[in-house]
């Protein structure tokens, strides 16, 4: 999937994506800032993005996400990988549905690290990127040791004559609404809360690979999806909604190491129903309902094709039900 485009090839509203490299581009010319990692860009993210978007509609300047790659956690810590909720292409799919203008991807590395928080203000804030204002949350710290505060920001902003704002916690959950609580609700196979948390149903991006085919021999032609290795989903049969060339479908899933066969690496398989064609090599953007079960041995391939029958039925009946207004879908993107 390009920057620009959702998975199925489509154009995303426009969003311009700059990596850092080069001059700026003149779409993104004197943009109001917001910047976080904004990993799942759950509602306490959206809560700092609307403010920039108050912010811009205000001066009249194109609103614009800065982040980070990879995860600074990721950096400082590459013996522990993290599970990405919205890796970039996803991140800026979504914002792209958002009405976002511009997302900023910069590179951590050693020389973003070892950056100070004056510095990260006054050469690329102000200097590359010429920010009319900045936007930030309220446990934003930044700069080599995370010596720069929210604080610190909105005084070097004032100074610099540019515009800022501190969004405050949100206060309408009777828990922090993090990105930590978030993987933790898809390890635990709880997709209602992750999808509570995150204001919208959860999903992911990955493309199709070629399998063993069991699938359609079994009267269920699945698709393969290997997700990264750090993936926290839990593991078990899934209704899900699938958009394949700008159109969704509703499908039933597999994700685990199919205990009946092999016993394997984990994968993700689903099986579209109402679909025929190929799928292969497609990216593929995978919304997750809710979990139905654990995975099962069988004993043989009646008893398995039996409760695949069942279990394309249950996700057919999830499926059909109205969306939760709090948690609505983002397909097609």
């Amino acid at each position: 999937m390009s920057d620009l485009a959702s998975s199925s090839g489509s154009k995303a509203p426009r969003l311009t994506v700059w990596r850092g490299n080069g001059a700026l581009p003149a779409a993104l010319k004197r943009p109001i800032v917001v910047i976080g990692n904004f990993d799942g860009l759950h509602r306490g993210h959206r809560a700092v993005i609307e403010a920039g978007r108050s912010l811009a509609k205000e001066q009249g300047r194109p609103l614009t996400v800065l982040t980070f790659d990879p995860h600074p956690r990721s950096y400082f810590r590459p013996e522990e990988p993290v599970f990405r909720l919205t890796p970039d292409p996803l991140k800026a799919a979504i914002l792209g549905h958002w009405g976002v203008d511009g997302l900023i991807i910069l590179t951590f590395d050693a020389a973003m690290a070892a950056t100070t928080a004056e510095d990260f203000i006054e050469n690329t804030l102000f200097g590359t990127i010429d920010a009319a204002g900045i936007v930030i949350g309220h446990d934003f710290h930044f700069g080599k040791g995370r010596q720069g505060s929210p604080s610190f920001m909105a005084e070097r902003a004032k100074a610099g004559g540019r515009a800022a704002a501190i969004v405050p916690p949100l206060t309408a959950f009777d828990e922090p609404v993090s990105s930590t609580a978030i993987r933790s609700a898809l390890a635990e196979g709880d997709l209602p809360h992750a999808n509570h948390l995150l204001g919208y149903r959860y999903l992911f991006q990955a493309e199709v690979r070629h399998g063993e085919k069991i699938g359609r021999t079994l009267g269920f032609p699945t698709a393969n999806l290997r997700l990264p290795a750090e993936n926290g989903l839990m593991e078990g049969i899934y209704a899900v909604r699938v958009e394949v060339d700008g159109k969704v479908y509703d499908a039933v899933a597999s994700y685990g190491r199919r205990p009946t066969f092999d016993n394997g690496a984990p994968l993700f398989e689903f099986w579209l129903m109402d679909f025929s064609g190929d799928l292969y090599g497609k990216t593929l953007t995978v919304e997750c309902v809710k979990r139905q079960r654990g995975e099962l041995k069988f004993d043989g391939i009646e008893p398995l094709i039996a409760q695949m029958h069942k279990d394309a039925a249950e996700a057919k009946a999830i499926l059909a039900t109205p969306i939760d207004a709090a948690a609505p879908s983002l397909l097609p993107m």
